[in-house]
């Protein structure tokens, strides 16, 4: 039998910025657990909050992190969903 998640979980800035939360939610994910699901606007603040925060790190780093990211998850990154904002 295929195994499909039940839930779909959209990671927002507060859970992918800090690092630990980020692989955590990813690794369930990855197991299974549930459908991970962000946008481009998500994935651009929390980069830009990162790097306005830890000057230590490049921003080439963090691309590569979203890189692989979109290439684990290739059907995470939610489009059209604007209009929706409003009702949220």
């Amino acid at each position: 039998m295929i195994h499909s998640p039940r839930y779909t979980v959209v990671l927002d800035v507060c859970v992918l910025y800090p690092a630990p939360i980020r692989d955590i939610l990813l690794s369930l994910a990855a197991e299974g657990l549930f459908k991970a699901k962000w946008s481009d606007m998500i994935q651009v603040e929390w980069l830009r909050n990162l790097l306005k925060n830890r000057t230590d790190l490049k921003k080439e780093q963090l691309n590569q992190t979203v890189n692989t990211m979109n290439l684990a998850f290739p059907d995470a990154n939610v489009e059209n969903f604007k209009e929706l904002i409003p009702s949220l």
